[in-house]
């Protein structure tokens, strides 16, 4: 009977990948507690279960007395020697139970114990992995979209987690059976489980993206400093070298453009600016508003993080970018506010 016992927990770590002896310490406790009923809930019952050399015992342990006034806890020093030839009055010994002649309520409560043991490990598990994962990027399978909502249910690793429709791309079609990266945003413990927060549309999943792709940022030589993003539509990034040798647009570009077209192609066509980040403010304003030309900066000498740049008329709708896009991603990407003015001073009438 051990030896199926114990081929039944290895058999449960190779599936689950639960440690075997986390639940033999949790089916210990659980037989424990559940024989310890019969014997009033006194402290007397004790198990062992070992693993490795596959020992399971349960006993109870009772004093030597030289009169019994308590039979569950009490043993006379005559039957004591059975169990240790060598036995006195005041000592105690550990009597073996016979684990096939647990009770019936007995064996449903250890069941019982041990399956919300298992369920905790398991819980225990998705917690610790996705924490170890948290603002990582994963790839997921999808393994179903809700038609009424749009949110999508998929598989990571052993777990599943729903990337709602909120944190989806606008306009990206998702495929059941088919592979997406995601960006783990947080992992909380909830009272259901773990509660794992994914996104597609999180500035973090560029940045992790441009990181698998750009050895030079993998190995630290080059920084990403700042991401903004409009999901789906564009995304600025803001790199520094700490090589003046190796220039960091052109590392993040790639040869022709291989580099950062395949995270193109990854974001569905989402275009991306790569500016060069500045301590100087006037220079990285400047190169935020990439792809616009910039002839100046002015900075609020007050230091309320305020600009006005001034641009070339010709410039001034690539400035400001489609329904001002362009210019609330420089704003956003460098942290300051910008006030783009045109070099005639005049707006005209677009």
């Amino acid at each position: 009977m051990n030896n199926e016992f114990f081929d039944a927990l290895s058999q449960m770590e190779k599936e689950k990948g639960i440690p075997a002896e986390y639940l033999a310490e949790k089916i210990q406790n659980a037989i424990t507690v559940a024989v310890r009923r019969d014997y009033g809930g006194r402290e007397v019952v004790f198990c062992n279960i070992d693993t490795k050399s596959r020992v399971f015992e349960v006993m109870i342990r009772k004093t030597v007395v030289d009169e019994i006034t308590d039979p569950d806890i009490e043993i006379l020093p005559q039957d004591a020697m059975r169990y240790n030839s060598k036995a006195l009055s005041g000592d105690t010994v550990e009597i073996p139970l016979d684990t096939r002649q647990f009770g019936r309520i007995v064996a449903q409560t250890a069941k019982h114990v041990i399956r919300q043991g298992i369920r905790e490990a398991e819980r225990g598990q998705i917690l610790q992995e996705f924490q170890s994962r948290q603002q990582e990027l994963v790839t997921a399978v999808v393994l179903g979209i809700d038609p009424r909502s749009g949110n999508a249910t998929l598989q990571i690793g052993r777990s599943e987690a729903v990337l709602p429709r909120a944190e989806q791309v606008a306009g990206e079609q998702l495929k059941e059976g088919g592979h997406v990266k995601v960006y783990i945003v947080d992992v909380k413990d909830s009272e259901k489980g773990p509660r794992i927060m994914i996104s597609r549309t999180h500035p973090g999943l560029v940045k992790r993206l441009f990181e698998n792709e750009v050895p030079e940022i993998f190995d630290g030589t080059i920084e990403i400093k700042a991401v903004s993003r409009e999901a789906g539509a564009r995304t600025k990034l803001a790199v520094f070298s700490k090589d003046p040798d190796v220039d960091p647009i052109g590392a993040c570009i790639g040869q022709r453009g291989a580099r950062v077209n395949r995270i193109v192609e990854e974001l569905d066509g989402e275009k991306i600016d790569i500016v060069k980040y500045s301590d100087d403010p006037a220079e990285f304003i400047a190169g935020a508003l990439s792809p616009a030309k910039v002839l100046g900066v002015e900075v609020d000498p007050e230091g309320n993080k305020a600009c006005q740049v001034t641009v070339p008329d010709s410039q001034l709708s690539l400035a400001i970018g489609n329904k001002g896009q362009n210019a609330r991603l420089a704003a956003k990407l460098t942290g300051w506010k910008i006030d783009i003015r045109p070099e005639s001073g005049f707006y005209g009438e677009q």
